[in-house]
């Protein structure tokens, strides 16, 4: 007798986020993804600056007042923070394609350290370009 035949309840074909316990892996990979989505917008944002500037000086100036408002500053931040922690995850998976850091706590950790990476160096790079002008 099928179970939908005795009343049971439809399962899940697969876990969900319902199911699992949040854990520093499982955000790493959701982060690896999304700063993979916010790379591809970062590479618009350099086409539109390629085409500003060989559009002349109007639309260039008027690509860098875009970029130099807070939303677009912000948004520059939040690319940069996508280059390094795709860079220290990559390296991650890179060793764990090796062979290496399979075990939880080895896993948890690297997480961790990637994540702590991402913020602190997009927090030095922005930090240094203000120190500079060049914000």
């Amino acid at each position: 007798m099928a179970d939908s035949a005795r009343g049971a309840r439809p399962r899940p074909l697969s876990p969900h986020l319902q199911i699992w316990r949040w854990h520093v892996t499982m955000a790493g990979s959701i982060l690896h993804r999304v700063s993979g989505v916010a790379l591809y917008l970062g590479a618009l944002i350099l086409m539109g600056w390629a085409l500003c500037l060989a559009s002349g000086p109007e639309s260039y100036q008027t690509f860098k007042e875009l970029v130099g408002s807070r939303l677009g500053r912000f948004v520059l931040f939040i690319i940069t923070l996508s280059v390094f922690y795709h860079l220290a995850n990559g390296i991650r998976h890179l060793a764990w394609d090796a062979g290496y850091g399979f075990n939880i706590k080895t896993a948890d950790l690297t997480g961790v350290a990637a994540i702590t990476f991402a913020i602190v160096a997009a927090a030095a790079i922005w930090f240094l370009a203000s120190m500079t002008g060049a914000l």
